[in-house]
């Protein structure tokens, strides 16, 4: 395996559920966000091995650290980050590597890494999952977000490695392939998990992937990602600038 994960997502939604959180639904629009409070200690998200300052920074400062930018689409096609590539070469594509480890029962290793048994836990719907097939590697910043936010200018060879990114703990999800075709490509202004304990989690692993990637955040982005941090006073972000 090329990454290390410094904490599961079954234990940082057990700690935000032992915080006590009380989510409130926000009023605008459709899926707008709601969100939990969580412990710095439970929820540090980004690149396992380090982030911008011991414990991390408060989602509110870590969203400001966001470049502002207006969304580009033109020219965007999913081809345009080659993806689920064998980056060290053990015989595992991406997705089976996100999947051996996020799997809180492991899965028994076949030819050609085929995956037999194993358990999962979604933590967009806190649903658990026996079969592999079930489940999408989400990308926490979809493809075409990243793509509007920035990657329009990157080399094939950066948007390879963002599209196949092991290096940090939630770059890549496991979750039920209904909430991430629920999700699409929207962002947080227009898409939050359904499981309200999920939200503070999701608002600084989404926060962290684009300042690991030095990706920009729209104007209605950043609001939502505002009032998200309004209603998580205690959720730390880590992360690490991609190579």
């Amino acid at each position: 395996m090329n990454r290390r994960r410094t904490l599961s997502i079954a234990t940082a939604l057990l700690a935000v559920s032992l915080a006590g959180c009380n989510p409130q639904l926000a009023d605008e629009g459709d899926a707008k966000p709601s969100s939990t409070t969580s412990p710095a200690s439970a929820a540090p998200s980004g690149a396992a091995g380090g982030g911008p300052a011991e414990g991390g920074l408060p989602l509110s400062d870590a969203i400001a650290k966001l470049p502002e930018g207006v969304e580009k689409r033109d020219g965007y096609e999913r081809d345009s980050f080659r993806h689920w590539v064998d980056e060290d070469g053990d015989g595992c594509q991406t997705r089976a590597e996100v999947l051996i480890e996020e799997a809180t029962t492991k899965p028994e290793q076949g030819e050609r890494c085929a995956l037999t048994g194993g358990v999962w836990m979604s933590y967009y719907d806190e649903v658990e999952v026996t079969e592999a097939r079930k489940l999408d590697i989400d990308h926490m910043v979809p493809l075409a977000e990243a793509w509007d936010s920035g990657a329009y200018g990157w080399t094939a060879e950066r948007r390879e490695a963002y599209a196949n990114d092991l290096g940090a703990e939630r770059s890549l999800v496991a979750v039920t392939a209904k909430t991430n075709r629920s999700k699409s490509d929207r962002d947080p202004a227009d898409w939050l998990p359904p499981t309200e304990a999920a939200h503070c989690l999701y608002a600084a692993d989404w926060t962290a992937t684009k300042l690991r990637w030095e990706l920009s955040a729209d104007a209605k982005e950043r609001a939502a990602l505002v009032k998200l941090a309004d209603a998580c006073p205690e959720t730390t972000v880590q992360y690490k600038l991609a190579r």
